[in-house]
């Protein structure tokens, strides 16, 4: 039984009115007429209207008394999420320029801050691999592959001819930038250190930092399956990464000295973020405190050039004479380094916030639950919050909730959406006391869907002058602040989940909220064997909010993929093997003949007919056939499309065609991609999906007439014979 919202007086303007002119003989005997003509009778009637208004509006909750619901229910409003990413710097001063903590850069009026301090030294870094060849080489080619084979004492069937394939630089650029050293013929990442400077002794002992941005792209279920969510504390341990600078000194003992491997001399790291180039980070290298080996590598025999252990062969003589040194990395146990977007140098983290700091919030007053507000709202992290007990600061712990605190525990909680901070009421948590000073040492606040800004804009380091900076892809993972409404809306879920994931609802309303613009569920299902249980294995297929790429069938990024994780991680049963994958497409096309009905446009009315079906087959809410996208493993049934087209006011009726192998005929055709451009239309008019699967509308061709056949673009109509341009009349004086 639905609960139903209690009316408080229901009572309508006649009940009003009629009870009114009832008590009329018992407190004006005297007054008779009852006539809606009398003067009397015309102001009772007055005021029975104004009061059922009246008592439309005492029937109404107000956003006050829904704000004091979520108060007392412990439910705070979502607080806005900051958008981070990567920076570079560049800089001309020899010594280099420290970047330190908490600068500020701005992409427009929106700031950023760096999470960690930095060193922007005057070089910059170019990434490459070894690419094995595999085409017909020409004879020029071949007899410079036999020279080199010869110069390092091999034949031409043993050596393993390469490119050097450069990469990793203009991640932007149409088609991207990967690099992907799985491909490579020894699955290493050579970066190549460049500078228009001819002395780089500043950097001897330095700490040179490499930003590392792994491809984004996540095309398969199954690729996802093969990096499943670790668990909240469980994170999968770094996998082993050695790198390596290249110096001028040949290796002893080389049995042709002409062309000896140089010596490459391991690097410390002193600081990674990327777990092992897994995900998106710094590494952060110590370079040898002598540098006067480090340089580039030139064989005695120029045959030798780039073969064996030496750097990459470099073609181009503008990128060659500006290389200073070369770095490499690879994995010492084996396995290759995960293809990579962007490699840059002097990179570093920056995130959408501004850090405040020495805050006076006031003096405790003795009561229970004591809240005082701290100047920035949007507050993220942690908060240092000091109180002078007996002439000394004591720090108080920042905690979720009082529901684990003692009577004497130093614990206050933060509301991150007002900015809000309190203390215990002494049964949990202890209280200000009578003339304890409060005071905020630091705390960073910000976030906003307004850090979602696009590659290059951040241009700005007002705090560093000696350097520039720019953000080669975008920032990501901004969000507005919750608004009450939606607050509102997630009470039930919030009773429901109890923030915990246990049943499929859980899952798909948790990761909602985690950010993603529609969430399904696959229970005991396993990416890699979907045709088969999988018993305690859930898998949660995920759609970004917007993706420019593909903006009919958005694919989420191996960011987002992660943020969901990590949020449905600590929230789910220790027993549960968790999945969060990327949606699977099946490509089909639709083809519409249309007769319209006469005084209506043609063109209009084709063009509904092209958007209705657009929004039926659509991945994303408010569309689909009930408003959250089109369902997993539904089929698409050609009849349901007819009938929402032939809603779309203006269409007479569909053109009937005849289906090709069978003597029907039908007003819409739809087909299925089988091979790249290649479209089969079933028999069935039907295109069976798998349970995880969705269709992506790749082609709609709405015409008059007869449907063409489906995939088939209407190309413009073309002139009989050549265009010749003609010059506009001059004009005369």
């Amino acid at each position: 039984m639905p609960l139903r919202t209690p009316v408080l007086d229901d009572r309508s303007y006649a009940q009003l009115r009629d009870e009114l002119v009832a008590r009329i003989p018992v407190f004006a005997p005297e007054w008779t007429d009852h006539n809606p003509s009398d003067p009397g009778i015309t102001l009772l009637e007055l005021f029975a209207f104004l009061g059922e208004n009246l008592l439309y509006r005492f029937n109404q909750i107000p956003d006050a008394t829904k704000v004091a619901f979520l108060d007392l229910l412990g439910i705070p409003m979502l607080p806005a999420t900051p958008a981070t990413g990567l920076v570079r710097f560049e800089t001309k001063e020899p010594a280099g320029v420290l970047v330190e903590q908490h600068t500020r850069v701005l992409a427009g009026d929106v700031p950023f801050q760096t999470l960690r301090e930095v060193t922007a030294w005057p070089i910059g870094a170019r990434a490459a691999i070894r690419m094995p060849v595999t085409e017909e080489l020409d004879r020029e080619t071949l007899e410079y592959v036999g020279r080199a084979a010869a110069a390092v004492g091999a034949s031409t069937t043993e050596i393993r001819a390469y490119r050097t394939s450069w990469g990793a630089y203009e991640p932007m650029k149409p088609g991207g930038d990967v690099l992907d050293p799985a491909t490579s013929i020894d699955g290493t990442l050579y970066v190549a250190l460049t500078s228009a400077l001819p002395d780089l002794t500043a950097l001897a002992g330095g700490r040179v930092t490499l930003g590392f941005v792994p491809e984004s792209d996540v095309p398969t279920m199954q690729v996802r399956a093969l990096d499943p969510c670790a668990g909240e504390g469980q994170a999968p341990p770094s996998p082993p990464m050695e790198w390596q600078v290249a110096t001028v000194v040949p290796v002893a003992g080389a049995a042709d000295p002409a062309t000896a491997d140089p010596i490459w001399r391991a690097l410390d790291v002193v600081g990674d973020t990327t777990a092992g180039l897994t995900g998106p980070g710094v590494v952060e290298l110590r370079l040898p405190a002598d540098l006067s080996d480090i340089g580039v590598y030139v064989p005695a025999d120029p045959e030798a050039l780039g073969a064996g252990d030496q750097p990459p062969l470099v073609e181009d003589t503008e990128l060659q004479r500006t290389i200073v040194a070369w770095l490499r990395v690879f994995r010492p146990g084996g396995g290759a380094i995960p293809a990579a977007e962007s490699v840059v140098v002097n990179a570093a983290a920056v995130e959408q916030s501004v850090t405040s700091t020495a805050e006076f919030l006031g003096v405790g007053t003795g009561e229970p639950g004591q809240t005082r507000s701290l100047v920035h709202a949007g507050v993220l992290g942690d908060v240092v919050v000091d109180v002078e007990e007996q002439g000394r600061w004591v720090t108080w712990e920042h905690v979720d909730d009082f529901r684990a605190s003692g009577i004497d525990d130093r614990h206050v909680v933060v509301d991150r959406e007002s900015g809000a901070v309190s203390c215990g009421d002494g049964r949990r948590g202890r209280v200000w006391q009578v003339g304890e000073r409060i005071r905020v040492r630091s705390y960073r606040s910000g976030g906003g869907a307004a850090g979602n800004v696009g590659p290059l804009a951040i241009k700005a380091a007002p705090d560093c002058p000696k350097a520039t900076v720019v953000n080669d892809l975008p920032m990501r993972g901004g969000a507005d602040a919750e608004r009450l409404p939606d607050a509102m809306a997630r009470i039930p879920a919030e009773f429901r989940t109890r923030d915990r994931a246990v049943t499929a609802s859980d899952f798909r309303e948790l990761a909602e909220r985690a950010g993603v613009a529609r969430a399904e569920v696959l229970p005991l299902f396993h990416p890699l064997t979907p045709h088969e249980t999988a018993p305690g294995v859930v898998s949660v297929v995920v759609w970004p909010r917007v993706d420019v790429a593909h903006p009919t069938a958005p694919r989420p990024d191996r960011v987002l993929l992660d943020q969901v994780c990590r949020y449905l991680d600590c929230r789910r049963l220790v027993t549960t093997e968790l999945h969060v994958i990327p949606p699977t497409y099946r490509r089909i096309a639709v083809s519409v003949g249309v007769t319209v009905l006469p005084g209506h446009g043609a063109e209009a009315v084709r063009r509904w007919v092209e958007r209705v079906l657009r929004q039926l087959l659509a991945p994303l809410p408010p569309y689909g056939p009930a408003g959250r996208g089109w369902p997993l493993g539904r089929r698409v049934f050609a009849p349901e499309l007819e009938a929402a087209a032939l809603q779309v006011e203006g269409v007479e009726y569909l053109t009937p065609s005849p289906m090709p192998g069978s003597g029907c005929l039908v007003g819409i055709r739809l087909a299925e991609e089988t091979a790249p451009g290649v479209w089969s239309e079933p028999l069935s008019r039907s295109i069976d999906l798998e349970a995880w699967e969705v269709p992506e509308l790749v082609a709609v061709t709405v015409v008059q007439g007869e449907a063409l056949p489906p995939g088939q673009v209407v190309d413009p109509p073309t002139p009989t014979g050549p265009a010749v341009p003609v010059r506009s009349p001059l004009e005369v004086c």
